[in-house]
């Protein structure tokens, strides 16, 4: 064990080790000052190759929308990581991007200047201030026993667990509703697009939210509309993400006009259409009941991940230029140096999941899940998830949409929320009333499918 500091720099020259004490008062009191808000390092590394965090991207440059422009375009790449200098620089590379390196000729890593661009409203930074010391995990290790809404709950992380609830309740905004699709390659090269339109609604994003109790215990509720391929257009499916159980579900098939409960939605189960390479709780680079694995909080490392992914997310791209045979295209992917929290995670003895192992990266200015390496029972590598991260002005807040999901056995990934050739990227919805509570029960899903 070892003690926690100020600044953090323990669990920097400590890396490997755990932590387990609770946030002091006094440690707690440098949020906002030698501390962000949120709990990471305001200050920069000694090299400069992270610099100092002064607030983020607060305010959108002129022109700039979701999906339309580059506050970092100007930037040239530093350097690019490919199977040539992969030894120079693997210390700083998560296991699934090494293995990624070594496997396809041709995939690199390309590393820009780092911008520590999240931000957040000044009522989210106090609320995490005001209520950080009675959050609470509950005495099963793994439920959420006492947390507010609308704030980070545990902004100085002594266990695993707490570190996974901020990024699970990190602030994103009440809702958001985008245009997006599922992407896929056969082995033959054929790409199989799935179009939906998706909802997002996030009741712990309220300030009057006080207890776990008071959202009804949901961390989340999502709907979708199918609308390709034709064989699948009219589809819905409504999911209510819980605090403290497995995901509910629903289905609405438009041949027989009904809704169904959808019993297995969770966990390891596949999702339907993705040859068995996506798992239920892989959505969104994590979600669901948090009950059948240990966690552990290693520290926190400098890492080079995939960070302020405007070129990404820039809809003059299309699906067919961006999805290549074996991996994203490498033009549009930007990585740059940041700090991250590291979680491994183990499944349980009394517990059973395809996943024996994952390990979580999690951004310290932001808690987005920027990377997930996945090992089976025998601990080799099989699946790698890269998440997005671009800060938002509109929302105060960092967004998290687009993903990638590697099967490093089978040789393919998928490609899910991708929102570029999408009409609608409305990320302010929640905020504005357009997405809201009444929206995502049965009975909306099925008026919904009848219209």
């Amino acid at each position: 064990m070892f003690k926690r500091t100020l600044l953090f720099s323990a669990l920097l020259a400590c890396w490997g080790l755990s932590t387990a004490q609770a946030a002091t008062s006094a440690e707690l009191e440098q949020l906002g000052k030698k501390l962000t808000p949120f709990g990471a390092e305001r200050a920069g590394t000694v090299d400069g190759s992270i610099p100092a965090w002064e607030g983020g991207l607060a305010r959108a440059p002129a022109g700039w929308e979701p999906g339309h422009g580059d506050p970092y375009g100007a930037d040239k790449v530093l350097f690019s990581v490919n199977a040539q200098n992969l030894a120079q620089h693997q210390a700083k590379l998560p296991a699934g991007q090494i293995e990624l390196i070594k496997a396809y000729p041709g995939y690199r890593v390309d590393v820009y200047p780092t911008h520590r661009s999240c931000t957040f409203p000044d009522a989210v930074a106090q609320r995490t201030k005001q209520f950080a010391a009675q959050s609470k995990v509950g005495a099963d290790g793994w439920q959420l026993e006492a947390a507010a809404g609308e704030a980070i709950p545990f902004p100085l992380p002594a266990s695993g667990v707490e570190a996974m609830w901020n990024y699970k309740l990190r602030y994103i905004a009440k809702g958001r509703q985008f245009d997006a699709a599922f992407l896929m390659r056969d082995k033959g090269g054929t790409l199989t697009q799935v179009e939906q339109k998706s909802y997002e609604f996030y009741p712990y994003n309220d300030p009057a939210v006080k207890a776990p109790a008071d959202t009804g215990n949901i961390e989340a509720k999502l709907m979708y509309d199918l609308l390709s391929p034709s064989s699948r257009a009219g589809e819905m499916y409504l999911v209510h993400a819980q605090l403290d159980k497995p995901q509910d579900a629903w289905i609405y098939f438009p041949g027989q006009r009904r809704v169904r409960r959808a019993p297995s939605f969770a966990y390891d189960n596949p999702i339907a259409g993705s040859d068995s390479l996506y798992y239920v709780d892989q959505i969104n680079m994590y979600t669901g009941a948090l009950d059948r694995y240990d966690y552990k909080l290693v520290g926190k490392k400098e890492m080079i991940v995939a960070y302020n992914s405007y070129k990404l997310v820039d809809k003059s791209n299309r699906y067919e230029q961006l999805i290549g045979q074996d991996y994203l295209n490498r033009d549009v992917q930007r990585y740059e140096q940041h700090r991250v929290w590291v979680v491994e995670a183990t499944v349980k003895a009394d517990k059973r999941h395809s996943l024996a192992k994952r390990v979580f990266y999690f951004d310290e200015d932001s808690w987005a899940l920027l990377h997930v390496d996945m090992f089976d029972a025998k601990g080799n590598l099989w699946r790698a998830q890269e998440g997005s991260v671009w800060a938002n002005p509109q929302i105060q807040a960092c967004t998290s949409i687009e993903y990638v999901s590697y099967d490093l056995i089978a040789r393919r990934y998928i490609a899910d929320g991708f929102t570029q050739e999408g009409k609608v990227l409305d990320l302010t919805a929640g905020l504005e009333g357009r997405v809201n509570d009444k929206m995502f029960n049965s009975d909306e899903l099925r008026r919904r499918g009848e219209r």
